[in-house]
């Protein structure tokens, strides 16, 4: 008879079979499928963003700080979000493991971005009243080329880990915008323009929203998301991602 514990070991050792229980980073260590297939070496190279950083965006500062400040770049801009937040910097190992993760279809790494995004996120969520996550969308041709949407992913993740429920709907993206990474700010704003709308009004009417995506770079999309969230009549919007761009 095959019980619930055969059946997940039979599993884990399927996934073994397809997926040999090494580092798909550096390919020179051990790692577990649950652990997204990223093994301690390339662990170590994770750089959590700690204080000092913008109280708007997240920016990390170097140095010790113990005012709060404003980077230079929230002072020229009107942000619609109330503030944004990243596990992690966006460098090395965390930056290549979103790539493979978004373009070539490696979903091992789901567990490993998820992890950072929760470690950080959660604690500073819980107990802090938000009524819904909302993940940044794709525009239905780009969800149909890539076959899924990796900031829902995500977001389902922080979602079962802090209790606050998942709104996938009220957030649709209208426009088929180029690809934001080789744009400058002013670019990537531009580009972001009116490419989002929100739907569903009752369900967004004064409430406190967490928005949800892989990386924050200059925050034109995110910004974009969270203007569309207020013309809606959204209360607040604050934005978390996995990675922040420096």
């Amino acid at each position: 008879m095959l019980t619930v514990n055969n059946a997940q070991a039979w599993v884990r050792a399927s996934l073994g079979l397809i997926y040999p229980e090494v580092c798909q980073l550096c390919q020179d260590e051990r790692a577990a499928i649950k652990d997204g297939l990223v093994g301690a070496k390339c662990w170590s190279n994770v750089r959590f963003i700690r204080p000092p950083f913008c109280e708007r965006c997240g920016l990390p500062f170097e140095g010790d700080i113990t005012t709060k400040l404003s980077c230079t770049n929230c002072q020229e801009l009107e942000l619609h979000f109330s503030s944004a937040r990243s596990a992690v910097v966006a460098k090395t190992v965390v930056l290549e493991a979103i790539h493979r993760f978004k373009y070539s279809h490696a979903m091992w790494f789901e567990n490993f971005l998820a992890d950072l995004l929760v470690r950080a996120a959660a604690p500073v969520l819980t107990g802090q009243d938000w009524d819904c996550i909302v993940p940044v969308p794709l525009h239905p041709l780009k969800l149909r080329e890539r076959e899924f949407n990796q900031a829902e992913r995500l977001a389902a993740y922080l979602s079962r880990a802090t209790k606050i429920p998942l709104n996938r709907k009220s957030l649709q993206r209208v426009n088929f915008t180029a690809t934001q990474t080789l744009l400058n700010r002013e670019q990537r704003a531009a580009n972001m323009n009116s490419a989002f709308i929100a739907t569903d009004r009752p369900r967004l009417l004064k409430k406190r929203i967490v928005l949800v995506d892989d990386v924050f770079t200059t925050g034109a999309t995110t910004n974009a998301c969270a203007q569309a969230l207020r013309q809606a009549g959204a209360a607040e919007v604050c934005v978390w991602t996995v990675a922040r761009g420096l």
